[in-house]
């Protein structure tokens, strides 16, 4: 990694292909595993369907994270607009495509994270930023110079380069990845990204070395660590019990593993056989069990009815502007 007036940006040798001798407007774009070469300082849109303008969609108190990080006062999330992965049944849609989302500044990032410190957030939840990995390193050490001592949390769908998280070293506290696939096929049909497996497996590892233990305050709430998360989708109990073995084995208590219920059918996945339903009670119960058969003991799953669409927040530009 190379930093060039006050940029980051990768060097040729780690991202072939990002020529760092061109001016700033011609390089191509490798920050995800699309590596697309996108020309976004140009005003190109890559995979992430975003150019390198900084779109924010919401940043409000969030209370629906697992109970170490939202607490009772909520954690402090900010939604950026775009995503490189591309669910077909994708629950954020209307930002993950770009189609809402308010245009700001580095420094105003910066404001917002210590605007949520004021409001008692339990920490800055970074939802999924991937493609914005150079303007949000630059807001937090703004951010940090100015006062901002919670916790950092990146909040994303596990589908990064591990380089790009080399970037976040010593900003981010706590990682928050998902883990959808452990088959490249249903990778490949459900998100376009066969290599999803294989890169999340090693973005989860540089996540692990960064935070290797987790650590919680007086009050339980989680000061550092990981957290994967697995959303079992309808008709998956065996990939989901896949996914939960690799992981317990590979780092056993270093990490918690977060087991959710609550994948909620879209419009446009309502006419599909699998997707077009919710999950069944037993088709969880059958991964929970699975997990606790295997010594699963630092985890969280979802009790109840959590497959409702009220759960996705409005992404209406709240707590963005100045």
């Amino acid at each position: 990694m190379t930093e060039i007036a006050g940029e980051l940006i990768f060097s040729g040798d780690k991202l072939p292909g990002d020529d760092v001798r061109l001016p700033a407007d011609r390089r191509g774009c490798f920050l995800c595993p699309r590596r697309c070469g996108a020309k976004r300082k140009a005003g190109m849109k890559g995979r992430c369907h975003m150019d390198d303008r900084l779109l924010v969609a919401r940043a409000a108190l969030h209370m629906w994270e697992e109970p170490c990080l939202s607490g009772e006062e909520g954690s402090g999330a900010v939604f950026f607009s775009g995503c490189a992965l591309g669910c077909v049944y994708c629950q954020n849609r209307e930002i993950s495509r770009g189609r809402a989302g308010t245009e700001i500044t580095v420094s105003r990032l910066a404001e917002i994270f210590l605007e949520l410190q004021e409001q008692r957030a339990n920490n800055i939840n970074l939802v999924t930023a991937g493609h914005y990995v150079p303007q949000v390193v630059e807001a937090l050490r703004e951010a940090k110079r100015d006062g901002l001592e919670i916790p950092v949390v990146w909040n994303s769908s596990g589908y990064e380069l591990a380089e790009a998280l080399e970037m976040l070293e010593g900003l981010v506290d706590i990682y928050l990845p998902d883990f959808k696939y452990a088959n490249c096929e249903t990778a490949k049909k459900l998100s376009g990204a066969a290599d999803y497996p294989e890169t999340a497996w090693a973005a989860v590892r540089e996540m692990v070395r960064q935070q290797p233990e987790p650590e919680f305050d007086e009050r339980g709430m989680m000061k550092r660590g990981v957290i994967v998360r697995h959303l079992l989708l309808p008709g998956h109990v065996r990939e989901a019990k896949e996914i939960i073995r690799r992981l317990h084995k590979a780092y056993g208590n270093q990490i918690y593993l977060s087991i959710m219920n609550q994948y909620t059918p879209m419009e446009a996945v309502k006419e599909d056989r699998l997707l077009g339903r919710r999950v069944t009670k037993r088709e969880y119960e059958r991964v929970l069990d699975y997990a606790l058969e295997i010594g699963v003991e630092q985890g969280f799953f979802q009790e109840g009815e959590t497959a409702r669409e009220s759960f996705i927040p409005e992404f209406n530009g709240s707590g963005v502007s100045g």
